[in-house]
């Protein structure tokens, strides 16, 4: 499992130096059509700290949207109990614990690092899971935080958001600007640009996201050393159309 883990490390280097290329080559673009290609590194150290504002509050932004509510011992005893002992046995600082009031049976794990990390059950999940699911399902969470899935899958968001800003950029100084000496070169970049932006960020998620939900399984089941746990929550959330993040 480690091998795989150190595998899973340099593949995400490897897809993220790729990424970055291309956003250079996006930047690239932009500043020839501009005709001031010295634009080129201001606009990756734009996209730069675009991508760190993204980074750093890209966890209270998804707890944000989510609508999750922070809650301690007392708000949820069995919750937060089960979040508290797999912390201790994963020697990981205690998360923050969330709950987001949806029926669907979810759960999910966020934060840059375990330091920042915090996990979120669904009032759903809450629902028809018995405590030893539980214990799996969140198991599985930590399992995310302690191999920093979650810092992996906050840089590929901050990379993509980039991609996508400046993919609208490009089409929009190439089909809406008021220059009468428009390049048709440009424009067919800027469609292009436009057109691999959502396919990138799928690709990105599937390159990263699959065989990193494989080993959050196999850290949660060496945690519990109950894997039957997790796979009859597994089973029951499937029943549901949903699937663990």
């Amino acid at each position: 499992m480690y091998s795989n883990i150190a595998r899973n490390k340099r593949k995400t280097v490897y897809i993220f130096v790729g990424f970055i290329i291309f956003i250079g080559v996006l930047g690239w673009l932009v500043s020839m059509y501009l005709g001031h290609p010295i634009l080129t590194p201001y606009i990756l150290i734009g996209a730069l700290i675009y991508s760190l504002i993204t980074y750093y509050s890209g966890s209270k932004m998804a707890l944000a949207v989510n609508g999750a509510q922070e809650i301690q011992k007392k708000d949820n005893p069995r919750l937060f109990r089960i979040v508290e002992n797999l912390a201790i046995t994963e020697g990981l600082p205690m998360p923050k614990v969330y709950i987001m009031n949806d029926p669907a049976p979810n759960a999910f794990a966020t934060g840059r690092d375990p330091k920042h990390a915090a996990v979120c059950a669904t009032t759903g999940l809450l629902e028809i899971m018995n405590d030893s699911e539980l214990e799996g399902v969140m198991a599985h969470e930590l399992g995310h935080v302690k191999n920093y899935d979650i810092r992996v899958s906050m840089y590929a968001f901050a990379l993509v958001a980039v991609v996508s800003l400046i993919a609208d950029f490009i089409l929009h100084i190439t089909w809406f600007s008021n220059n009468d000496n428009k390049n048709p070169v440009f424009a067919i970049a800027g469609i292009v640009a436009v057109i691999i932006a959502p396919i990138a960020a799928a690709a990105i998620q599937a390159a990263i996201s699959r065989q990193r939900e494989y080993l959050a399984d196999a850290t949660g089941a060496m945690t519990t050393r109950h894997p039957e746990g997790l796979a009859s929550a597994l089973e029951k959330i499937g029943q549901y159309g949903s699937s663990l993040q």
